[in-house]
């Protein structure tokens, strides 16, 4: 149990680093960067975020283990097989980038719009980014996190928190501890003019999470659906700014409820419709990047019968939410050299897709003591028993794994 919370705290700080979360650490760095010698502030909203990560982290993972429990076979990130919550993500970010553009302003106190002060809104403010982070940071899974995830969820449910509580700590604790120790933080650029431009400069990486939240919808649920949330999305982008301008009206000491009753009815229009829209599409598949081999659709059953009977398999465990199979694929399963080492091995690959919910492919995620994607696995031509290969892939690592298990030198 000690070394799979150690596993899953220091998973946790190496999540900070992959590319999921980058959109959201980029609000974590402003917010450190607002501070200028005022450690009170600074720790309050250290703490915050510690709060707002470790209170979403806790309610996913008892959400998770209530549905195992259950007799659901669901995994980390779970919550992004579903086109609602993809869909409700994506608007938030997009909120996220309207705010961080100026257009509106969250937790503004009475002081100028739009002006780079603290506010009384900064501790709900610093919660709620704690929280997007983690639910962000699903589709990544770190070194040393999958392992740790997948002891996790077959251990009791005192256990199993702990470590998922190990992990929030970890996620939290860069962020966390700049905040608490003012020495860290005077190592930070001091606050100016040129804040403004980076909170502008920062919303592009929110749109950029955003545009990826819209082609994993499409990938889900189709066109009908993609359709509904650019709708939507438009929407909400002309309440945001109705919103902004109700604020303006405020401070100015002029008329905004009726502003401010038009932007909740907006938002009411877009998100009542979303739950009878948004369902998964029969015909809505993964993307394939890998071309080397056509791929065979993976079932348990396709396994057993192909195995042992001379050609080696490769079981490519993915889903287009997971960004790290994504990168995987461009950066060494579509490369020349795999391409080239699938046809000479024979190998069999299989594409085993969990961008909807498939109960197989999170029973296979626990048979090899994985809690989330990616997972690649390499069965011997010979038929003895299978490899499991990093989550973190290189051309090198996949080619010699395919001769190894084929039986040839690379």
């Amino acid at each position: 149990m000690l070394t799979a919370m150690l596993a899953a705290f220091l998973g946790g700080i190496i999540l900070n680093f992959m590319p999921c979360v980058f959109p959201v650490v980029s609000l974590k760095a402003f917010g450190l960067l607002r501070h200028d010698g005022d450690t009170a502030s600074a720790r309050s909203e250290g703490l915050a975020f510690l709060l707002g990560v470790v209170v979403t982290m806790m309610a996913l993972a008892a959400i998770l283990l209530a549905a195992r429990a259950g007799g659901n076979a669901v995994g980390w990130g779970f919550q992004l097989q579903s086109p609602l919550v993809i869909s409700i993500l994506a608007l938030v970010i997009l909120g996220a980038a309207l705010n961080m553009l100026g257009v509106f302003e969250v937790g503004l106190s009475l002081q100028r719009a739009g002006e780079l002060s603290i506010g009384r809104g900064a501790f709900v403010r610093s919660a709620l980014t704690g929280a997007l982070a983690i639910i962000v940071a699903t589709p990544c899974s770190a070194p040393f996190m999958a392992g740790a995830i997948g002891y996790a969820l077959v251990q009791p449910p005192a256990v199993a928190l702990a470590i998922f509580f190990a992990l929030a700590l970890g996620f939290a604790a860069p962020f966390t501890l700049i905040s608490l120790f003012p020495a860290l933080a005077r190592r930070l650029p001091r606050p100016g003019a040129w804040m403004s431009v980076l909170k502008n400069g920062l919303a592009f990486p929110m749109f950029g999470a955003y545009a990826w939240l819209v082609w994993v919808l499409a990938q889900q649920a189709g066109m009908t659906a993609l359709a509904t949330l650019l709708a939507g999305s438009v929407i909400v982008s002309f309440a945001a700014w109705i919103y902004g301008m109700a604020q303006q009206r405020q401070l100015a000491g002029r008329g905004y409820r009726v502003m401010y009753s038009v932007t909740v009815a907006l938002l009411l229009l877009v998100l009542i419709p979303l739950p009878g829209v948004m369902k998964p599409a029969a015909n809505a598949d993964i993307v394939q990047n890998a071309q080397q081999v056509a791929p065979i659709k993976w079932t348990p059953q396709t396994v057993a019968e192909q195995r042992g009977h001379g050609k080696a398999i490769f079981v490519n465990f993915t889903a287009s939410w997971c960004i790290t199979c994504q990168v995987n694929d461009k950066t060494s399963l579509s490369t020349q050299s795999v391409k080239e080492a699938m046809a000479k091995t024979g190998t069999l690959y299989m594409v085993a897709d969990s961008t909807k919910f498939n109960a197989d492919v999170d029973d296979a995620l626990s048979q090899f003591g994985q809690g989330g994607l990616p997972l690649y696995v390499v069965y011997p031509a010979d038929g003895s028993a299978p490899k499991v290969l990093p989550q973190v892939l290189t051309p090198t690592i996949v080619v010699n794994a395919l001769n190894q298990a084929a039986g040839k030198k690379a």
